[in-house]
């Protein structure tokens, strides 16, 4: 048996990302471990050629990072060796070095590692893959896929290499109710990449006036952001901690639209092939990890000077990228959606002011909206 292991070590919304060059992967392997933190737990049980999980919360890649001590790296060190991998391949993003990765992984006596890297590996890598520094962005989910490709997994026949989650998912209707409903995701781990509350409570209103149901969703740590949008209306369903990730993905698949920022549960909305209005603060490119599916369109100021600050708090009064977008801009990308996507006599929702327009660079599969 070919055994091969993928590490991507950091939230939810990057694992997601990774899935179709761990498929890629799978696809020529007998057997898959994706090593991933303590965020990202949950997204890699929804990825499928997923055969096994390991969990580390590592010091140099996680946000909020534990300190880095001997006996912690010798245990996962000495998990790995238990593996017996033939191949290792490290995903990281741009601004992350996959190389610490790869000194545990060669300490543990992997024969072969792949990554990519700006940085000189010596003999820590032994697939190095170059990605261009300059021009267009190329967006992580073809990062990663341009990675496994370079490493000898490439894309195999047959897949379209877009985002993806193991079915069957939980039945949402005893959270959401019938019908047909919108989601509204206020919450970000980021607060540079938020909307504000207030705009979401009062999106939540304009829609509910106009007889849509809409469903507020967050995590155990959001309930009172997600009360606040909740109180806007009494067609709003509030599910702030009552979900895990596969039930949120249920209730995403289940979305006529959905309205987040950029977060782990935009890329789960577009894995599951929910219609996606992203409220994306240019604090990264969008080109990069703006949602990945053709069904959205984006919301925000992509040309603002401070672009790629990679801000976590945003120092400028007013937040401009994401402050400018109003509750106007937001409702008339819902309508928009709903127009590309119509029920039988349903009344359609009112449009409002036109959308902003989305930037040039690379195209997710089927071209952007």
């Amino acid at each position: 048996m070919r055994r091969v292991l993928v590490a991507r070590l950091d939230s939810a919304g990057d694992v997601l990302l990774a899935g179709p060059a761990i498929r890629a992967v799978r696809a020529g392997a007998d057997h898959l471990t994706l090593l991933v933190g303590p965020r990202g737990r949950q997204a890699a049980g929804l990825l499928p050629g997923v055969d096994d999980v390991l969990v580390w919360h590592c010091p140099w890649i996680d946000a909020t990072p534990p300190p880095v001590r001997r006996g912690d790296i010798d245990r996962l060190i000495d998990r790995l060796a238990r593996g017996r991998y033939d191949d290792a391949l490290i995903l990281t993003s741009s601004h992350q070095s996959p190389l610490p990765t790869a000194l545990l992984l060669r300490m543990a006596g992997v024969p072969r590692i792949g990554a990519a890297s700006r940085d000189y590996p010596g003999s820590l890598l032994d697939v190095r893959h170059r990605l261009p520094e300059h021009g267009p962005h190329e967006h992580e989910v073809e990062r990663a896929l341009s990675t496994a490709a370079a490493f000898g997994y490439p894309r195999p026949a047959g897949d379209d290499g877009r985002l993806a989650v193991r079915g069957p998912l939980p039945d949402p209707t005893p959270l959401t109710g019938g019908g047909r409903y919108v989601v509204l995701h206020p919450g970000t781990s980021v607060p540079a990449r938020g909307w504000p509350a207030r705009r979401f409570a009062e999106l939540a209103g304009a829609l509910a006036t106009r007889g849509l149901s809409v469903v507020v969703t967050g995590g155990p740590d959001e309930v009172s952001l997600t009360a606040t949008v909740r109180a806007a209306g009494v067609r709003v369903r509030d599910l702030g901690g009552r979900t895990d990730l596969p039930t949120l993905a249920g209730v995403l698949a289940g979305a006529a639209a959905v309205v987040v920022a950029n977060t782990g549960p935009a890329h789960l909305a577009a894995a599951v092939g929910a219609p996606v209005v992203s409220l994306f603060a240019p604090t990264v490119p969008a080109e990069r990890w703006a949602p990945y599916t053709a069904r959205r369109i984006l919301l925000g100021d992509q040309t603002i000077g401070c672009a790629g600050c990679r801000a976590r708090a945003c120092p400028v009064p007013g937040h401009p990228c994401l402050g400018a977008v109003s509750v106007a801009d937001a409702l008339a990308a819902v309508a928009e959606l709903f127009a590309a996507t119509p029920v039988p006599g349903e009344a359609p929702v009112p449009p409002a002011r036109t959308r902003c327009c989305e930037p040039t660079g690379t195209a997710p599969p089927g071209g952007a909206t």
